[in-house]
């Protein structure tokens, strides 16, 4: 895909990207695609995946009891439990407002481990990144921001999301719809949105702006982008899904150049199509 040679302007020393068609077909690749990059947040992607996986395998429930009080395993997905970013600072009522917080994803984990009998990183390997082959990631740190991989993993993982074998598709519909609709809050690098969505842990595009996808990107499209300059995303409008790893933090220049290399990639699409 042409569109995918953006990366090449981009001013990062190494950039990698790949899109995915809904049927698993490689639809297009640029750079190197067994470069491992830090995913940061796209971590809580996989985190999130193993949480469905441990719903589906009654390990979890999404309505029990998890994190500070009133709060459940549904409410540390959605980011609506009401903890701090960084701690375990409860600043709103759970459900009151939609708080981005690592530590809702760590208390996530820490309570899949409990329920499961065994080390986080342990069932993410057995139960998410063998499934599916991603043999190049491990997760070396937070569940919420510690995972390291390459752009074929994710590929692997973007097929996974769009025509899922682990779950029940009808548990990823689930997950990528809104949960607790109307949730003002702060979009991290973006500010702040009236209606803040997120499903259980992808956050949704709806009509968010200013976006890090592209203004021709669906309401539908859901994924995740990271601090160290990655993210994923699935448009199933689009019936794709695109990967982009980048070895440069987040700043100014991925605001700028993410959502004009989007609107590339879905128009190429749509002339193909």
């Amino acid at each position: 895909m042409q569109s995918l040679k953006a990366i090449e302007d981009w001013p990062v020393q190494n950039a990698a990207a790949a899109v995915v068609g809904q049927d698993g077909q490689m639809l297009g690749s640029h750079g190197d695609q067994q470069r491992r990059y830090p995913l940061a947040s796209v971590t809580k992607l996989l985190t999130a995946y193993a949480a469905l996986v441990a719903l589906e395998e009654g390990a979890l429930d999404l309505d029990q009891p998890a994190g500070p009080e009133g709060s459940t395993v549904r409410h540390l997905l959605a980011h609506s439990a009401g903890y701090d970013f960084a701690d375990r600072t409860v600043r709103y009522r759970p459900g009151e407002r939609r708080l981005y917080s690592n530590a809702g994803f760590e208390v996530l984990a820490e309570t899949l481990e409990q329920a499961a009998g065994m080390a986080f990183a342990d069932y993410l390997r057995e139960g998410l990144l063998e499934p599916l082959g991603m043999e190049q990631t491990t997760l070396e740190g937070s569940p919420a921001a510690g995972a390291v991989s390459t752009a074929a993993d994710l590929v692997l993982l973007a097929t996974e999301l769009q025509r899922p074998k682990l779950l029940d598709p009808s548990t990823l519909a689930d997950a990528t719809s809104v949960v607790f609709p109307g949730l003002a809050g702060v979009l991290p690098g973006f500010g702040r949105q009236k209606n803040n969505d997120w499903g259980l842990g992808f956050e949704i595009r709806d009509a968010k702006s200013p976006h890090w996808t592209g203004a021709d990107s669906s309401p539908r499209t859901f994924g995740h982008f990271g601090q160290s300059g990655t993210f994923l995303w699935v448009d199933p409008d689009a019936a794709a899904a695109c990967v982009v790893l980048t070895d440069r933090a987040f700043g100014p220049w991925a605001a700028e150049a993410w959502p004009v290399f989007t609107d590339g990639v879905l128009a190429e699409l749509a002339r193909r199509s």
